[in-house]
């Protein structure tokens, strides 16, 4: 790995960008690294090709669960099971934004897929606007970076409207429609990107709000309401599995709000299904061998191998098991009752200081942008970094 060293961006700008983790408070060191990656054009495509097919082959393996009645086997509870069928079969229910976890990529590494994060992915304002931030700052090309990110998620909130790839006739399809935005009231980092994609769908051209969601209103017969105002459609950046263990009240209506047809909530409860990394046993299931995959199962296997629950976040409950099978590194989580997934070990890409990184990459209808996090252990948790990239040449 190359790293190319930066002016970092000043608190106060960070602030001003509504960008409030800019300091860890441990240790109160920058979050932001001031160093980029250094990416080769071909690096870049390929992370690009590489979450466009994975996509193509999670829409497959989809199906494949939802024909089949998998959805238990892969850890989906039991009352969200209805919503995210009824959200698969009609394909108004689009699929927003999402992000994939990769490991290689770098340095003739291959890429390798770690974890799928669909339903509510963070990372999005360190993606999309930081990391490119520093490059200005650092009067660099502001085009030497795989990051479309905010274009192509204002794309797709205009597909909500025209359901195609094509969003030049959407004022041709938009009828005043409006978006409520929320998430957890005390989740700062949740509420900031909730706010920012926000103002991506009001510059796509909808009227929108923003609601903690204990202020918002719900009504299995006439849909969501905050402040006597109803919207058709709803974004929320609360996990669907908080909502089915958490808030099961909710999931019930939740779900006769969409069986009803009284609003469109975003991410779909469909997400769920590809957020359980059990899913990626039915993806080796389905295309074993797969460049892109790592062997995945239900039970410990042979040789090196990561436990991860189905569900989880931070690298909690995640466990990484060597040769020997001797516990190589662990983190202790809230997790715990999750399924375990078993997961082939493979290396993260290094620097020559020995810290790991692995690549997240956004996709919104395709690949669209490329970040980094950086750890000093195999296992990414919350008290990792976020590195920017440039693209070389």
């Amino acid at each position: 790995m190359k790293l190319q060293k930066v002016e970092p961006l000043s608190v106060e700008f960070l602030k001003s960008i509504d960008f409030s983790w800019h300091t860890d408070e441990d240790d109160d060191t920058p979050y932001l690294v001031d160093e980029l990656i250094e990416v080769s054009e071909e690096e870049a495509e390929a992370y690009a090709e590489a979450a466009n097919e994975l996509y193509d082959m999670y829409v497959e393996a989809g199906d494949y669960v939802i024909e089949n009645d998998l959805l238990h086997d892969i850890n989906i509870p039991f009352n969200l099971v209805e919503i995210i069928k009824e959200s698969w079969e009609n394909d108004v229910h689009w699929h927003l934004y999402s992000r994939f976890d990769f490991a290689g990529g770098l340095d003739g590494a291959p890429i390798k897929l770690l974890e799928f994060n669909a339903d509510t992915p963070t990372v999005l304002l360190d993606t999309a606007i930081a990391q490119w931030a520093i490059l200005k700052k650092n009067k660099m090309d502001e085009e030497r970076q795989f990051n479309n990110i905010h274009q192509a998620i204002k794309e797709n909130f205009q597909r909500l409207v025209t359901l195609e790839e094509s969003v030049e006739n959407f004022g041709e399809y938009y009828d005043g429609w409006k978006i409520l935005f929320s998430s957890i009231k005390g989740a700062q980092e949740d509420e900031d990107t909730t706010k920012y994609l926000e103002s991506i769908a009001k510059e796509a051209g909808f009227e929108t709000a923003f609601a903690y969601l204990e202020d918002v209103e719900f009504s299995e017969e006439d849909g969501i309401f905050y402040n006597d105002e109803n919207y058709e459609f709803f974004f929320k950046l609360v996990p669907w599995e908080d909502i089915a263990i958490d808030e099961g009240g909710l999931a019930t209506i939740l779900t006769q709000i969409v069986n009803n047809k009284k609003a469109i909530i975003l991410n779909p409860a469909y997400t769920l299904m590809f957020q359980s990394k059990a899913f990626m046993k039915i993806l080796w299931d389905l295309y074993p061998n797969h460049p892109l995959l790592l062997e995945t199962d239900f039970e410990p296997l042979e040789g090196a191998h990561v436990q991860k629950p189905a569900f989880g976040r931070e690298g909690e409950n995640v466990t990484i098991i060597d040769d020997e099978g001797e516990v190589f590194d662990s983190k202790e989580g809230h997790y715990e009752n999750f399924m375990p997934v078993f997961q082939e070990f493979t290396e993260l890409n290094r620097d020559d200081d020995g810290a790991f990184y692995h690549a997240g990459v956004f996709f919104a209808y395709e690949g669209c942008g490329l970040g980094f996090r950086k750890a000093v252990r195999p296992i990414i948790d919350d008290d990792a970094k976020f590195a920017g990239h440039v693209i070389k040449g």
